[in-house]
């Protein structure tokens, strides 16, 4: 059930300080709470709530705004309640009334915030806010010249104007490097825990004997060892592959005697069976590599994607592309656990650009991999410049590159700035939710919160006091445009 405020949002003055004190105008909390429009998300959110009874949720505002608190200051929920009980400013971000000293929610409410805020909620309210915001601070400061430039030019004949720009990055997951035989081992371990549940509670069978003792031993001596062959490993896995193998038969044989796992137990159960069914074929098949590989047992969603870079060759997390239009404003093209090729999303990231502008971009930076035979027939038909070397073998000798492209590179940068200060500083660097659906929500949540800094740092107020009579003056504040 929820239930729509009908009455205004509140305004700065709104806000009941306690002992008569007064917010100050200028922190980043009272300025931001102005950037998103609460009226719009509450719609939104209420149609979440098709039901009329139950209990009322917590207002939208209460719900994002916390999550954003969240992620700007890197806190864990426990820690995200307390943070918000200390502080009337963020107390007024999320829409409270007046300060109080009661905690607004208790720390799993959080859980139920991040599944209903999902991706596309996120994408609509990014997009709200970036229609309202002006070009970004950091966007500014490093393409001074280049965007003067753009802005002096005036749509080509066919009416492209401005860059768009393209690039892909993961964000990594709070796992532990998958080693096989490390998987195995705690697929063992969780097998043997089931298998003493059965008996603890009600089997009246005679327990089976799993040798847990010499499995423990041998797992302990090779995980400690400086140096771990590939014999070693291969030997280690054929004997816990057996161990795997004979434990699923003794739960086999309860299974179908009637007894029943826990649903939890049950979902692990089948993860299990699926990393026996692939570490079984790379064992025999003498290969590392297998589709859709299972790297954890408690996140089985997550898949491992190649990027070839020297410190992380290959990382662990979800993988997504974020598109950066000429006035520094960031959106997520596309976001997914598997390792897509992002060539593939180059032609529907243009579209998307074109009906939010109603024109095609003049330039769209990419790296080499988006420079595929389809992707350069597209922008070769809608008269689009696309930075990047020509396919097929390059010419012999030093290329000469010139100063346009040297130009669409440094632009380039601006994605990987973006992308650094997401991980660096709004929790993109490491994600800590556990549910396939709560990871992707709050990397979205990242790029929003990402965006609404950064479109707030250029916001500028001029403070000024009227005279209210018998000697007494109130103070207010005009926000200024600066691109006004």
């Amino acid at each position: 059930m929820y239930k729509v405020d009908n009455g205004h949002q509140i305004s700065f003055y709104d806000f009941n300080q306690s002992c008569g004190m007064q917010l100050d105008t200028s922190n980043e909390w009272v300025i931001l709470a102005d950037r998103i429009p609460w009226d719009v998300c509450e719609k939104m959110y209420a149609e979440m709530f098709p039901s009329k009874t139950g209990h009322p949720a917590l207002p939208v505002r209460v719900a994002l705004g916390s999550l954003i608190i969240k992620q700007r200051k890197r806190l864990s929920d426990r820690d995200l309640v307390k943070e918000i009980k200390e502080s009337p400013y963020l107390q007024y971000f999320i829409g409270f009334t007046r300060f109080q000293k009661e905690e607004p929610f208790t720390a799993p409410a959080l859980v139920y915030f991040r599944k209903r805020i999902d991706v596309d909620f996120l994408a609509t309210v990014n997009d709200m806010i970036l229609e309202r915001s002006t070009p970004t601070k950091e966007h500014d400061k490093d393409n001074e010249n280049a965007r003067a430039k753009q802005a002096s030019e005036a749509p080509d004949e066919y009416g492209n104007i401005g860059t768009q720009i393209l690039d892909a990055t993961v964000s990594p997951s709070n796992i532990r490097y998958p080693q096989d035989f490390s998987l195995t081992n705690e697929a063992r371990e969780k097998l043997e825990a089931m298998i003493d549940g059965f008996h603890n509670a009600f089997h009246p069978w005679k327990k089976p004997r799993t040798y847990r003792r010499t499995a423990r031993k041998e797992f302990l001596e090779l995980s400690k060892s400086k140096k771990k062959s590939a014999k070693k490993i291969r030997a280690y896995l054929r004997r816990d592959l057996e161990r795997i193998r004979r434990d699923m038969g003794y739960i086999e044989q309860y299974l179908q005697a009637g007894y029943e796992l826990s649903e939890s137990d049950m979902v692990m159960y089948e993860t299990i069976q699926e990393l026996y069914r692939q570490q079984k074929y790379m064992f025999d098949n003498k290969t590392h590599t297998v589709e859709n590989r299972i790297v954890s047992l408690s996140q089985p969603y997550i898949r491992p994607i190649v990027r070839g870079k020297t410190k992380t060759p290959v990382e662990f997390g979800a993988k997504y592309d974020v598109s950066i239009d000429e006035n520094g404003h960031a959106r997520l093209e596309k976001i997914d656990f598997d390792p897509y090729n992002e060539s593939t999303i180059f032609i529907d990231a243009i579209e998307r650009y074109h009906k939010r502008t109603g024109h095609y971009p003049k330039r769209v930076l990419v790296d080499k991999i988006y420079r595929t035979r389809d992707n350069l027939r597209f922008c070769k038909d809608h008269h689009i410049e696309i930075s990047g070397p020509k396919l097929g073998r390059p010419a012999e000798g030093k290329p000469k590159v010139s100063k346009d492209e040297r130009q669409d590179e440094k632009d380039r940068i601006e994605v990987e700035r973006f992308f650094s200060l997401d991980k660096r500083r709004n929790g993109a660097g490491l994600i800590m939710t556990k549910l396939s659906d709560t990871t992707l929500n709050t990397i979205a949540l990242t790029i929003l919160v990402t965006n609404l800094f950064a479109t707030s740092a250029n916001t500028f107020f001029v403070l000024y006091f009227m005279d209210c009579g018998n000697g007494l003056k109130q103070q207010h504040f005009i926000e200024i445009d600066p691109a006004a």
